[in-house]
């Protein structure tokens, strides 16, 4: 039986090709540092050292949305697991939460006193998590914006 998997798993493995480019996206005007793919796969977020989160969308003939409001690198981005809300952490010790299909629209989160290095929602999408260089890591209501506890 394990010789018999281990032949499948081979074989399944040499069926993988090789990864291929599907589609390039430009915008950005500094590094890229956090990718997050919405759940329902028709779109991209990506946040950047230019302080913008951009929306992509990978219709080819849909325009991506650059959402402005943070003061400083953004640092992480996720998706809620609805995929209507996008979280992005940033460098100006600050979380924001985004509509990505409305341009500009955001709630900000604030009880960092460090840049905060990382934003994840809960799989229920009710709560959010983050990491800051202020050496904690905090829980976050999404439903009434508002700081739940630190660990």
């Amino acid at each position: 039986a394990i010789i018999t998997l281990k032949r499948v798993v081979l074989e399944e493995m040499s069926n993988l090709e090789d990864p291929t480019l599907e589609r390039h996206f430009k915008g950005h005007k500094d590094t890229v540092t956090s990718v997050a793919f919405n759940p329902n796969m028709k779109q991209l977020a990506s946040g950047s050292m230019d302080s913008c989160l951009m929306i992509w969308h990978f219709k080819p003939q849909a325009r991506a949305y650059r959402f402005v409001g943070h003061k400083d690198a953004i640092l992480s981005v996720d998706f809620s697991p609805s995929g209507h809300l996008v979280a992005s952490a940033s460098r100006d010790k600050t979380v924001r939460l985004w509509i990505p299909s409305v341009k500009g629209e955001s709630t900000v989160f604030k009880a960092h006193t460090g840049s905060v290095r990382h934003v994840e929602f809960a799989s229920d999408g009710q709560s959010l998590l983050t990491a800051s260089d202020d050496k904690t890591v905090k829980v976050w209501t999404v439903h009434r914006q508002r700081f739940q506890f630190s660990l």
